[in-house]
């Protein structure tokens, strides 16, 4: 039985039709809706204050980003428990404006001034941090994958449901015309019946060896970077951009890069939560420290279409032309979206490229915060969530090796004890999730 969209996110005393009203119809993903460019209910006086928690490459990306953004917008405070990495964040900032320093996250939740928050942090605190600055009243841009686990991500989105606030998933290509143009050209049939979608991640991340157990940098809070995850020695490999490829706090690649990837193959698709995941994947590159896979073929599949995943880690090359992209399949041709553009190809045709320019993402968000107005983000946090979720599906599905019937109402796996406990995990003491009343 093929099932509804209205079928989805029963869970909790809370319906998907609750949350489409609280998020409004931009957030659905069929409707696409318009391309926020500007907001014209801005005032020329306004002047969101805005703080980055998390100072690493994507904070430091961020900082770029909402300080640029012009008169509506400021970067007024940052936040990271390793002082190189505020340091490093104050030198892309504009001279001569006032940031406020904090090690702590809940010291920006506690500024009243503050209206805004973006978090780049590890995965495994980004809904914890999302939703108590909800809590604390303000708008949230939340990096991929919202969420460390499927529980969590339903935590997030329910809280931003009950509040009311935009809370923005950091999947720009969202924000990409040229995407929106493409994602619209299948929506209108151009392709015809599209059966399949092939979300492939290409590229070459190089091992990383082994680290022995050390002090951490002097002046780094250690115990706070650790927070919900179970308190174990430092290592290096644990450390800076590494922890991705730990189970504790990232997602592996398919939720650090492929999640890009896959949310515009599910957005194309116009599908949300699969009813079964086929997952293989491991080692095949790495003998290091590495605990998530550097291969990884995963199927996720759908009542009329299948979503596929594919990830090799170590190709420096091309692969069906493309290192990182999505490749639609219908009866009258491909589409493609990768790095170098969106190109349709139909049966006995040259490929023609999509046209369209970019959009900042950040923008975007500001303009749906000037609004007051969820409606108006481009990644909604109910799809990002739900991405987030169908790459949480293919990591479990590798790793305990079982093809799966994904309980969408209750969030567990019937047949898997395992792999239900993996929707969740245990948080240390003091670094537990918000209650939501």
């Amino acid at each position: 039985m093929k099932k509804t969209r209205s079928d989805l996110l029963n869970q909790s005393n809370w319906s998907r039709r609750k949350v489409i009203t609280a998020l409004g119809a931009g957030a659905t993903t069929a409707a696409l809706g318009p391309l926020i460019l500007t907001s014209a209910n801005a005032s020329p006086n306004a002047r969101i204050r805005h703080a980055v928690i998390g100072s690493g490459g994507q904070g430091r990306s961020h900082c770029k980003q909402f300080s640029g953004i012009g008169a509506d917008c400021c970067v007024a405070a940052i936040c990271d428990v390793d002082p190189d990495q505020r340091r490093r964040a104050l030198e892309v900032l504009p001279q001569g404006s006032p940031v406020a320093e904090h090690e702590d996250y809940r010291r920006i939740l506690d500024d009243q001034t503050i209206q805004t928050i973006s978090i780049a942090t590890p995965d495994h605190w980004h809904t914890k941090i999302a939703i108590e600055a909800i809590l604390a009243g303000k708008h949230v841009y939340v990096e991929k994958p919202c969420c460390h686990n499927i529980h969590e991500g339903n935590l997030l989105v329910r809280a931003a449901q009950k509040y009311g606030k935009c809370v923005q998933h950091g999947t720009q290509s969202r924000s990409s015309e040229s995407v929106r143009n493409a994602i619209q050209f299948l929506r209108d049939g151009k392709l015809g019946n599209v059966r399949m979608a092939k979300a492939i991640n290409h590229q070459l991340r190089k091992p990383i060896g082994r680290a022995l157990e050390s002090d951490p940098p002097t002046g780094v809070n250690y115990d706070l970077w650790l927070g919900p995850a179970p308190k174990v020695p430092f290592t290096k490999n644990r450390w800076h951009y590494n922890w991705h490829w730990f189970w504790d706090y990232g997602t592996g690649d398919m939720g650090n890069d492929g999640i890009h990837q896959v949310d515009i193959a599910r957005w194309g698709l116009g599908v949300e939560f699969p009813d079964v995941v086929t997952a293989a994947g491991g080692q095949l590159f790495y003998d290091d420290d590495h605990e998530t896979p550097d291969t990884q073929v995963v199927t996720l599949e759908y009542d009329q279409c299948y979503l596929l995943y594919e990830m090799r880690l170590w190709t420096d090359y091309q692969c069906e032309g493309h290192d990182n992209g999505t490749i639609f399949f219908g009866d009258l041709g491909k589409l493609e979206i990768g790095r170098k553009g969106c190109f349709v190809t139909l049966i006995d045709k040259e490929p023609e490229q999509i046209p369209g320019q970019g959009v900042s993402h950040a923008r975007n968000f500001i303009d749906a915060v000037i609004a007051d107005n969820p409606s108006k983000l481009n990644a909604p946090i109910l799809e990002g969530y739900i991405s987030a979720t169908l790459c949480h599906l293919g990591n479990i599905g590798t790793r305990v090796e079982q093809r799966l019937h994904f309980d969408r109402e209750n969030l567990r796996f019937p047949e898997s004890e395992e792999a239900s406990r993996l929707c969740s995990r245990d948080y240390r003491d003091g670094y537990q999730l918000p209650v939501l009343r």
